[in-house]
């Protein structure tokens, strides 16, 4: 069984009703999610050995999220123990012409407050066949940009892919702020996953003939876009969520795979009605990764992938709680919904 080594953190989740605004009424739903979290999730849902790294608080609050992990089958052991709270995220999610609104409350977390040397990685990835981060991680303090340097180094040192999701967040960090971390981050990576705005966000690679904001993506735009990741950086592949935004209640969603020096391979677009877009992300960055690591060919990796992601987005919360059946059925055509009996 392939094991793999995620590095971030994990938050609480407080979102109210459907249809309804934050605070609205008094009642919120606590759930956990974070996106490297959510990728140990998936995979272990496909049957990986999935490690998930970070510090929480030792409360209660801290105990409730690591035994959700555990829940799904996910090794927790190398999480710490100790700071002030946990972080807390705000999801209302939007309708039609209303968009979805995520408010942060994570300043002071106890995994911003860790710092370089608080973790072993050599012993924590011993035989680990990938790590996995993200560029959320690295925006949250310097001590982290630090861990994710020391993680990736020592990662590269002992043979083990890096994969790394950009994951650009404006609330986080700024473009500049973004750019230098990430170049430097990015010379370690081997996969590296981006949505549609990403490499424009971060390195300011802009994809000709698309119109994100009038949901247009054009495919040959994003060809030039990996071409130029591969010229900046020593990758052995580029993925690529494609997310065309309708409204918030409907997206076409696909995916698209670059290996370096080779064609591009583009998935089938779903038409999706959104459920809850948190965690799509990630799921295709899972389903990334499970393809990479056991050698499926790039077309079937960046199917299974895309369709990942698609049911992720038809669940309520950050993690995937789909198999690798359904994953496949999916990837393989079946999109009806009808009854399974």
């Amino acid at each position: 069984m392939k094991r793999v080594v995620t590095f971030g953190e994990i938050m609480l989740r407080l979102a109210p009703q459907d249809g309804t605004r934050l605070l609205q009424f008094p009642c919120l739903q606590a759930t956990f999610g974070g996106a490297e979290a959510n990728v140990a999730v998936s995979l272990a849902n496909f049957g990986m050995d999935a490690a998930f790294v970070s510090k929480v608080p030792e409360n209660p609050i801290g105990e409730a999220a690591l035994s959700q992990l555990k829940g799904f089958g996910v090794d927790t052991s190398y999480v710490l123990k100790g700071g002030e709270r946990l972080g807390v995220y705000y999801m209302e999610k939007g309708a039609g012409p209303r968009p979805s609104l995520c408010v942060y409350d994570r300043k002071n977390s106890a995994v911003s407050q860790a710092a370089p040397g608080d973790f072993d990685w050599p012993a924590i990835l011993r035989g680990a066949a990938a790590f996995h981060f993200t560029g959320i991680t690295p925006a949250l303090s310097k001590s982290c940009a630090a861990l994710c340097l020391e993680a990736v180094k020592a990662a590269k040192k002992m043979g083990v892919l890096v994969c790394c999701d950009l994951n650009f967040r404006k609330k986080l960090w700024t473009k500049a702020q973004a750019k230098k971390a990430m170049t430097e981050l990015c010379r370690y990576v081997d996969v590296l996953i981006l949505n549609e705005e990403d490499a424009d966000s971060v390195f300011g690679i802009k994809a000709s003939a698309s119109n994100i904001q009038g949901g247009k993506l054009s495919a040959e735009g994003y060809k030039k876009v990996a071409q130029e990741l591969f010229e900046r950086f020593n990758l052995k592949a580029v993925a690529i969520s494609q997310r065309e935004s309708y409204s918030a209640s409907d997206n076409g969603w696909s995916g698209l795979y670059f290996e370096r020096g080779g064609k591009m391979f583009a998935s089938k677009k779903y038409d999706l009605r959104i459920v809850d877009r948190v965690g799509g992300g990630d799921a295709f960055a899972a389903g990334i990764i499970y393809g990479v690591l056991n050698k499926m060919p790039a077309q079937k990796t960046v199917d299974f992938a895309a369709a990942a992601g698609a049911l992720q987005q038809t669940i309520e919360g950050d993690f995937s709680r789909v198999s690798i059946a359904e994953v496949e059925r999916l990837a393989a055509g079946d999109s009806s919904g009808r009854v399974l009996r």
